[in-house]
């Protein structure tokens, strides 16, 4: 994927599924396998979650850049610090890409589930989609791996299903859960206390699965009355089921 030096690059935004290569779309496997270039969020130290996805199927020469968080939970969301120190790097990070992209070079930035759901990319393309041109590839988001993951159908029928970052209060948890027929808990990690006790508000506790790296390796599933951890993993989603009326 490579342009005339007198052409300007495209940024592809591409989605790789929940974890597990075999997940991935086939235009998402068709653009990675002919990149000259990716680029991919991660923790510092580390080689990054979709960089691992990708590495049986990069090419040889492809150059790589990653883009390191310079905080994750160092700061809480809610210190005004959090919102300027990640500013400062997503305006970095596209600094870089704009650089690849105006050799005439295509960039594959590669996303973990789909690039428009919470996910990294979308504060790079808010960034750059008005002077660049950039591509979405979607992909099958955790979420979908998670409810399969538990065996049951999501929703039935005219079932409501609602989405909720578990950064919310506990009041506005339970709210949620108490006006919708399913549920999924995103963000849980250190938020694990506040849902449990949100959801056994609702009298729905029982229902509750919590799974851990859907469709990855080290997948696991469990009934969230039996979970024992008092933390979750970064890959964790809470699924609460819709019911046939």
């Amino acid at each position: 994927m490579r342009k005339p030096s007198s052409r300007i690059g495209t940024i592809y935004g591409i989605g790789l599924g929940p974890g597990s290569a075999d997940l991935m779309s086939v235009r998402a496997d068709k653009l990675i396998k002919s990149s000259s270039f990716i680029a991919f969020c991660r923790k510092a130290g580390r080689l990054g979650h979709a960089r691992k996805i990708v590495s049986e199927i990069l090419p040889k020469n492809v150059k790589e850049y990653a883009m390191e968080y310079p905080i994750t939970t160092e700061i809480s969301l809610s210190d005004p610090r959090y919102k300027k120190i990640m500013s400062s790097f997503y305006d970095e990070c596209c600094q870089h890409l704009r650089s690849v992209i105006n050799r005439g070079e295509d960039v594959c930035v590669l996303c973990e589930g789909d690039p428009f759901f919470y996910g990294s990319f979308m504060h790079i393309y808010e960034r750059l989609r008005f002077e660049a041109p950039i591509e979405v590839v979607p992909a099958i988001t955790g979420m979908s791996a998670a409810w399969t993951a538990t065996g049951l159908p999501i929703t039935w029928g005219d079932n409501i299903l609602t989405i909720l970052p578990g950064t919310l209060s506990k009041k506005e948890l339970f709210d949620k859960i108490s006006s919708t027929d399913a549920a999924v808990i995103m963000k849980v990690g250190q938020n694990l206390d506040k849902i449990r006790e949100a959801i056994a508000l609702t009298e729905r506790k029982s229902d509750a699965f919590i799974v851990e790296f859907a469709a990855m390796s080290n997948q696991s599933v469990c009934k969230l009355v039996e979970y024992k951890k008092e933390v979750a993993p970064y890959f964790s989603i809470i699924i609460l089921h819709g019911r046939a009326k």
